[in-house]
């Protein structure tokens, strides 16, 4: 045995480490057989160059990719390999949590090389050799530490701070992605198309004119209807707009235990119109090498979608709990672990002469004596240690700088120009819908990187005409219609918000919000928290919701349910009930998710669009638009009346709705009853609830949300948990969608119910 050889056995304290307690017998069955394929190979013809010019020559003929760089991409994916290596070394001592490996998908090094450091790149969950290679592109990067403190959830990890295991970095332009299938593509394509609007608008200076996005995923993801609706939308977008995405599907055969029908990828995707596709093995680095750089060129220079079918393996299993001997035989192991792509790579560079199969298992072993040395240490770094720590860049608020941006005047040159003069405070008194409208109006005249989007909100103006002219106000490039895809909606938000716009998408139902609640929790709401705030999405949706809708409606077109809104972690939830808060909550989104990248949802209450009347003929809900508008902060509510007899507490219909039954009971019995609006589903109003819930000693909740999941619980568990020992009640509606025509009116709360409340609650003792 040489003497380089003989450094596999020598003594090293993390390589004994390692080995005292090997992970799994996948691990270690992996390690040795790419020991003893190495140890098998031929020593090529020619020696390993001593000298640098020679390390520029190609590593095979027909090929650009040079020794110099085949030998730096190989040591990226040993990096790689010896990190999942120690993922599971870790679990085993019980100080790691992450152990979803990239072994036998290594071939992505080389994407990331064909690619520019400045392209927006959302990765697949097994891109280690991805990551560790664009590190390699922006001098002080360290990755294969910085994975191994996420997989032990360290505080002082860059990106997540121990939050959880993600491949992202602001310096190497890789947002976080949770572990979600597929569920990165919509905000890929949304990039990308974000991109080229920038181009043209010259809002943001985030990248380069010829920057284009890379997203990758497994097979097993194309399946997911999130991957089937983005590449569907990249590719119809890009019939009349330039779509610079590269979609890399890493094809190792199987989802967790479910195989991959051979040739699947190939049938879905191989031949689809507007869409490049190029197959290459991804487990040959010269063929994955030339076919990333082929399929970038395209995308940069053509800015058309392409996808790259990289074919892999899976080695050690989904991850290690993963006992993967229960569906696979052992044929089928043992032939993946003999196509290693570490393997391959030794083998090119030993063909090549570049390395002999002593070098190849010395620089192995180097890598392994360096990632053990990290992954002690990073076995030994503090992890974060309260829940408020834990949640510090969930949703950050500054109150007094969101006041000020609010107040922060528009351009009187711009707006002039935006209305032609006709100016909406000189117009009589509105109801909300226009007061909605002219607020869009006055924020697009304000923010130039500001874009409103969803289905017919341009020429259409919208189903209901909240966004009517808008487009003929700015153009086209920042009021436009989208696909019928709320997950293209919303995965453009996500994606105009990483390039520098500030977008508000329209949801054209609150229902329909329920196709892509996934990209509103678990994308767009999530990110400053696994970033710690240095990558942000802000954004405002609006959402006609809300029931009461006379003469239609339906589940689809008169919703109740909020709950999975209610339930997102710092996702703001706006809901006005009356045309000037409606307007003065709007700007107060906006200036939210421009100063803290707070995310918002704006819920427009349908059925008020176009009331007038507060009482029969009085005009009382039509107002003044006013054009700057009183800041409205975050989780304040509002007190309609003086009433001492019973405070009630409603939001959006519900106001109007219980200010009419409050007036009927005055009169009738007498009970003066005082209505607060929370306007804030999140954060709630709590302060404001209690001051006036203490002040009165009854408390009546009207909610037009359904009995569970409801508002309802939200506010009466708020006054519980603060102390309150008054009387509590509530109405709310009845569990259940809401039907047809009038037989809705049997489910939801109505005025007579509400009438009776007040009565019974009026009267009940205050301590109840």
């Amino acid at each position: 045995m040489t003497t380089e050889r003989a450094n596999r056995d020598r003594t090293d304290a993390g390589t004994d480490a390692l080995r005292a307690s090997p992970p799994a017998d996948a691990a270690d069955d992996v390690d040795r057989a790419f020991v003893a394929a190495v140890g098998a190979m031929a020593p090529a013809a020619r020696a390993a160059p001593s000298l640098a010019d020679d390390l520029d020559r190609p590593v095979r003929a027909g090929t650009r990719l040079s020794v110099r760089r085949a030998l730096a991409l190989f040591d990226a994916q040993l990096e790689s390999r010896h990190v999942d290596f120690a993922a599971r070394w870790l679990r085993a001592r019980q100080a790691g949590y992450y152990t979803i490996g990239s072994s036998g998908h290594e071939g992505n090094a080389a994407v990331a090389a064909a690619l520019a450091l400045t392209d927006p790149a959302f990765l697949h969950y097994r891109s280690g050799a991805f990551f560790i290679e664009r590190a390699r592109q922006a001098p002080g990067q360290q990755a294969a530490r910085d994975m191994l403190l996420g997989m032990v959830a360290a505080r002082d990890e860059p990106i997540a701070g121990g939050r959880h295991k993600v491949f992202g970095s602001a310096a190497l332009h890789i947002p976080p992605q949770t572990s979600t299938i597929a569920s990165h593509l919509p905000k890929a394509v949304g990039t990308a198309f974000a991109l080229e609007r920038n181009r043209r608008l010259r809002v943001a200076d985030h990248h380069p004119d010829d920057a284009i996005v890379m997203c990758s995923f497994g097979d097993a993801s194309v399946n997911h209807s999130t991957a089937v609706g983005a590449i569907n939308a990249a590719c119809r977008i890009a019939l009349h707009w330039p779509m610079p995405v590269l979609f890399v599907c890493e094809d190792n055969g199987i989802g967790i235990s479910v195989p991959t029908p051979a040739g699947w990828i190939e049938r879905a995707y191989g031949d689809r119109p507007g869409l490049r596709y190029l197959a290459a093995d991804g487990l040959d680095l010269v063929a994955a090498w030339d076919a990333a750089h082929e399929t970038v060129r395209h995308v940069r220079s053509q800015r058309r979608p392409a996808f790259l079918h990289l074919r892999t393996v899976r080695l050690m299993g989904h991850a290690g709990s993963d006992v993967e001997i229960a569906y696979r035989s052992r044929d089928e192991i043992g032939a993946d672990i003999a196509r290693d792509p570490l393997v391959a790579t030794a083998r090119l560079l030993v063909d090549a002469g570049a390395l002999t199969a002593d070098q190849v298992l010395a620089r192995y072993e180097a890598t392994r004596r360096a990632i053990a040395a990290l992954a002690e240490d990073a076995a030994r770094r503090p992890r974060l240690e309260s829940a408020a720590e834990i949640m510090a860049p969930l949703a950050p608020r500054t109150a007094d700088a969101v006041a000020a941006e609010v107040a922060r005047p528009t351009d009187a040159a711009v707006r002039g120009r935006i209305w032609s003069g006709r100016l909406p405070e000189e117009a009589r008194p509105a109801p909300l819908v226009h007061h909605i409208n002219a607020a869009l109006v006055d924020l697009l005249a304000k923010y130039p990187e500001l874009l409103v989007f969803g289905e017919d909100v341009g020429k259409k103006g919208g189903v209901y005409g909240v966004t009517r002219g808008l487009q003929d106000r700015v153009g086209a490039a920042r009021v436009f219609d989208t696909l019928l895809d709320e997950q293209t909606i919303l995965g453009l938000a996500i994606g105009a918000a990483h390039v520098g716009f500030l977008p508000v998408p329209e949801i054209q139902y609150l229902a329909y919000v329920h196709n892509a609640i996934d990209q509103l929790r678990g994308e767009a709401a999530s990110l400053q928290f696994f970033s710690r705030g240095q990558f942000k999405n802000p954004m405002v949706v609006r959402i006609a919701a809300f029931a009461y809708q006379k003469g239609f409606g339906g589940h689809f077109h008169n919703d109740n349910a909020i709950a999975a809104l209610r339930e997102s972690p710092g996702l703001v939830i706006a809901a006005p009930g009356r045309g000037d808060d409606a307007a003065a909550m709007l700007r107060t989104c906006v200036a939210a998710a421009r100063v803290d990248g707070a995310v918002c949802a704006y819920l427009e209450p349908i059925a008020l669009y176009g009331e007038r009347d507060l009482h029969d003929g009085d005009g009382g809900f039509a107002m003044t638009y006013d054009p700057v508008g009183r800041h409205v902060p975050l989780g304040s509510a509002r007190v309609h009346g003086d009433g001492r007899d019973l405070l009630i507490v409603s939001y959006a219909n519900g106001v109007r709705m219980s200010l009419r039954a409050a007036a009927r009971v005055e009169r009738s019995h007498g009970v003066r009853a005082r209505v607060l609006d929370l306007r804030w589903i999140a954060p709630l109003p709590v302060a404001d609830l209690l001051r006036e819930a203490t002040a009165v000693g009854r408390v009546l909740v009207v909610d037009e949300g359904r009995r569970t999941g409801g508002v309802s619980e939200g506010v009466i568990t708020a006054l519980v948990d603060a102390g309150y020992t008054g009387s509590m009640r509530r109405v709310a509606a009845a569990d259940t969608f809401i039907p047809l025509g009038d037989a809705a009116n049997l489910v939801l709360v109505s005025e007579a119910e509400i009438e009776a409340a007040i009565v019974g609650t009026a009267w009940a003792p205050a301590n109840q």
